[in-house]
C-alpha cells in the first residue's frame, strides 16, 4: 500500500515565500514555519491522521497592536502580555485504515477533513531558576466536505500512484469549529557537556467542539538553548525555535504526555447532526522524540510520535512523524 504523503516540489513555492516575505512583513522578530504531518513520516500504516499541513507566522507584536492589547486585556492568571504572537492556517486528514473500500466502516474511525486558522498568543516569565511558558490559542474553521479534504487526498494519490481513496461518501458533515487551548510549560535549564539541558513538567486544557481535553506532560531538551519543543497535533501552536540565529545549532527532545478526553470531533462525529462515530477512549498516552538543525536564520526539526489506542476497536498504536521547516527573519 502507498502511503498518502505531500510530494516534496508542492512545498517549493512555500520555502521561496519564505525568503520574499520580509519584504512585506512589518512586525519585528518575523519567523515563517510550515509544517507537514504524516504518518508515513514514522510508519508503514496508511490511516487515522493521515496528513496535517500548517502555515505559521509568528512575530513580537508592538505595544499598540491590537493583538497585545487583546493580551492584557485577559486575566492576568491566564495570561500578562504577548511576547510573540501567532497567526496559522491548518488542513487536517483522517480516515480508517482501509481506503479502498467505499462502504462506511463501522468499527474505525470516521473520514474527516478539517480547515481552521488560528491566533496564538505566547508569554514568557522567569521564575528563579525557572521559566514559566504560556499559550494560548484560538482557533476558527469548518470539518466537512467544505474542507476539500477528499479532493485534496484523492489528486496526491493520483500523482502519486497511490490506493485511491473510495470511502470519502462517509465523511463527516459541514460543521463550525471553535476552540480554544491554554498551554503552560515550565523549564529548569542547567549547562550539561557543554550544552544546555532543559526539563519541566507541562498542563494543557483545551475547550470546544473540535478537541476538549485536559492533559499533563514531562519535556527535556538538551543541546542549544531553545524557546521550547515543537508541539503535535492535537496541541496547536509552534515553540521550540533556537534562541541564537547566528550559526550551526542543535537540539534533541524528548516528551511524554497523558490526556483525558472529553471530546475528539474526528472519532466522537459532528455535535450539531447525524453523523458516523466510534467509541471514543477517555484516557490517551503519547510520547515523541525528534531532532532540531539550525544555520543562521533557517531551522529544520523532525519529530516523532506514538499514542495510545484512542477509540475501542483500533488494533494498534497510532504512529506519524512531523517535519517543520522555519526561516526568522
Amino acid at each position: 500500500m502507498h502511503k498518502f504523503c505531500l510530494p516534496t516540489w508542492r512545498l517549493l513555492p512555500l520555502v521561496a515565500a519564505m525568503s520574499l516575505l520580509p519584504a512585506f512583513a512589518h512586525a519585528d522578530n518575523n519567523v515563517i514555519t510550515v509544517k507537514h504531518e504524516n504518518d508515513g513520516l514514522a510508519s508503514s500504516d496508511d490511516g487515522h491522521f493521515t496528513s496535517g499541513f500548517e502555515a505559521n507566522w509568528a512575530f513580537k507584536p508592538s505595544p499598540e497592536s491590537w493583538t497585545q492589547r487583546l493580551a492584557t486585556s485577559l486575566p492576568n492568571s491566564l495570561i500578562g502580555q504577548a511576547d510573540t504572537v501567532a497567526f496559522r492556517l491548518v488542513h487536517q486528514i483522517y480516515t480508517p485504515d482501509d481506503i479502498r473500500r467505499s462502504e462506511l466502516i463501522e468499527d474505525d474511525r470516521p473520514y474527516a477533513g478539517l480547515v481552521y486558522g488560528g491566533l496564538s498568543l505566547y508569554e514568557d516569565i522567569p521564575m528563579g531558576s525557572w521559566q514559566q511558558a504560556t499559550d494560548l490559542h484560538v482557533d476558527i474553521g469548518l470539518v466537512g466536505p467544505s474542507s476539500l479534504a477528499d479532493s485534496v487526498q484523492r489528486e496526491v494519490h493520483r500523482i502519486t500512484n497511490s490506493d485511491r481513496p473510495n470511502g470519502w461518501d462517509n465523511q463527516l458533515g459541514d460543521e463550525p469549529l471553535l476552540n480554544v487551548t491554554m498551554r503552560r510549560q515550565w523549564w529548569h535549564n542547567v549547562p550539561l557537556a557543554g550544552k544546555r539541558f532543559a526539563h519541566g513538567p507541562s498542563l494543557s486544557v483545551a475547550l470546544g467542539n473540535l478537541n476538549t481535553y485536559a492533559s499533563a506532560g514531562y519535556s527535556v531538551r538538551w543541546g542549544d538553548d531553545a524557546s521550547g519543543i515543537p508541539t503535535l497535533t492535537p496541541n496547536p501552536g509552534n515553540r521550540g525555535r533556537m534562541t541564537s540565529t547566528t550559526g550551526w545549532q542543535w537540539y534533541l527532545f524528548a516528551n511524554v504526555e497523558g490526556y483525558y478526553v472529553a471530546h475528539n470531533l474526528t472519532l466522537d462525529g459532528n455535535v450539531f447532526s447525524s453523523s458516523h462515530s466510534v467509541d471514543s477512549k477517555e484516557w490517551v498516552g503519547e510520547a515523541s522524540a525528534g531532532l532540531a538543525l539550525a544555520w543562521d536564520q533557517w531551522q529544520v526539526t523532525y519529530a516523532a510520535v506514538e499514542r495510545t489506542r484512542e477509540f475501542d476497536g483500533q488494533e494498534r498504536h497510532d504512529k506519524y512523524g512531523a517535519v517543520t521547516l522555519s526561516r526568522s527573519f
